[in-house]
């Protein structure tokens, strides 16, 4: 069955960095337009990143652009965040999620990992 294993949240001090990495299974990647989405608590999802199948065209929310970066690695069936200039508000719970159309623009997912923690504080 598809599967998805975040790892990489921590606690970091405003100004950090932490590459969160989402390893998938079950069905073939490299087929899928993936994105990054996050929920701080009270409040509701909010798209973070995405990524085509190949890798080669991505988008970000205006939130995180410049500070944030998507990549993913196919033959490792693994999808990354690398977040640097971290923010308080950038606290929330990651989640990895898997795109159910090949199209940047969509925020339709058929599947999502358990999510990883990022706190950011002082």
């Amino acid at each position: 069955q598809v599967q998805f294993v975040e790892s990489g949240g921590g606690f970091v001090q405003p100004g950090g960095s932490l590459r969160l990495s989402c390893v998938a299974s079950g069905f073939t990647f490299s087929s899928y337009y993936m994105s990054w989405v996050r929920q701080a608590p009270g409040k509701g999802p909010e798209w973070v990143s995405a990524i085509n199948n190949v890798g080669s065209s991505t988008r970000y929310a205006d939130s995180v652009k410049g500070r944030f970066t998507i990549s993913r690695d196919n033959a490792k069936n693994t999808l990354y965040l690398q977040m640097n200039s971290l923010k308080p508000e950038d606290t929330a719970l990651y989640y990895c999620a898997r795109k159910t159309r090949a199209a940047m623009l969509s925020h339709e997912y058929d599947y999502w990992g358990q999510g990883t923690q990022v706190t950011v504080s002082s």
